[in-house]
Parts: C-alpha cells; sequence; structure tokens
C-alpha cells in the first residue's frame, strides 16, 4: 500500500463551529485525506480572526493543500480569512455553492456555519468541495486577475478624498 504523501488539509473553528469542525475532521480522516487542525479544541471561548489567520497561513504557505473554517454562522471566518491577500474563503451552505466556489472561483478555504448546517449537509457540502476542481477558463482566470488586483490597491487617505477641510 502506497503511503498518502498529499498536503494536508487545515482546519480551524471557534467555539461556534468546534462540534462540527471534530465531525468534519473524524470524516476526512476516514477518507484518508492528512488533516492539520489549527484548533479550537473545546468549546471554550475563542476569537475566530485568530483561527481564519492560522489556517489561511497554512494555505499561503503550502503547508496545506486548502483549509476549512468553521464558526457559528460562517459569517465572521470567511470575513476575517477574506482580508488576507490570497485568500479566497467562500461561506457556502449546500453543494452547488461548494462546486462553484472550487470550479469558478478557484477557493482554497471552505467556511461553514457550525449553527447553520447539520453534520450531514455539512459533509455533502464537504464532499461536494473535494470533488471540485477550478475550470481554468479564460473568463474566471481573469476575474481572479482581477480580485488578486483588488487585494493589492492603494488606499487612499480619507483626507486626500475630501479635502482637508473636512
Amino acid at each position: 500500500m502506497q503511503e498518502n504523501k498529499a498536503v494536508p488539509v487545515a482546519l480551524g473553528a471557534d467555539h461556534g463551529g468546534y462540534r462540527l469542525k471534530e465531525e468534519i475532521r473524524r470524516y476526512l480522516e476516514q477518507k484518508g485525506l492528512p488533516v492539520q487542525d489549527f484548533g479550537v479544541y473545546s468549546e471554550d471561548p475563542a476569537d475566530y480572526p485568530d483561527l481564519a489567520e492560522k489556517v489561511a497561513d497554512a494555505i499561503l504557505d503550502g503547508r496545506c493543500s486548502w483549509g476549512l473554517l468553521v464558526c457559528g454562522t460562517g459569517i465572521g471566518m470567511s470575513i476575517a480569512a477574506n482580508k488576507i491577500a490570497g485568500v479566497r474563503a467562500a461561506l457556502c451552505h449546500d453543494s452547488y455553492t461548494a462546486r462553484m466556489a472550487r470550479a469558478h472561483n478557484d477557493a482554497n478555504i471552505l467556511v461553514l456555519g457550525g449553527r447553520v448546517l447539520g453534520g450531514g449537509s455539512a459533509l455533502e457540502i464537504v464532499d461536494a468541495w473535494l470533488a471540485a476542481t477550478f475550470t481554468q477558463e479564460e473568463r474566471h482566470r481573469r476575474r481572479l486577475a482581477k480580485i488578486a488586483a483588488l487585494e493589492h490597491r492603494k488606499e487612499k487617505s480619507h483626507s486626500d478624498e475630501h479635502g482637508a477641510d473636512h
């Protein structure tokens, strides 16, 4: 039997997503996928931006192939992760959006709501995510380039836009 040399999946959750993250972790391990769990490891209160940063860093530096983040609704994790240049985190509530996030947006982090989804639905979404690949179509590559340009846009200061007497 050949040893699995795949790059691990990065997992992270706050207290609101802990239980669903644990269910998904077990599921991925049963499928033979390597997992790197960045926490949390209990339902003790935790701040989701901290976990989003850890998972995003693992994706961007190549330690992990893709990431999965879970908080209560998925909204906070999605917002926090998408603040990091190079991250395309997609909050998905069904299999179709999970497939499209990968196929059209080349999303590298799947975000789920632990208080929104049941385990069965979440695992279906994870399966759809795992089965999908980026289409490489020119229109999607063009749009991703535009997203990357937005990440590197220089912010104008408030005074530059509205004058010094504001």
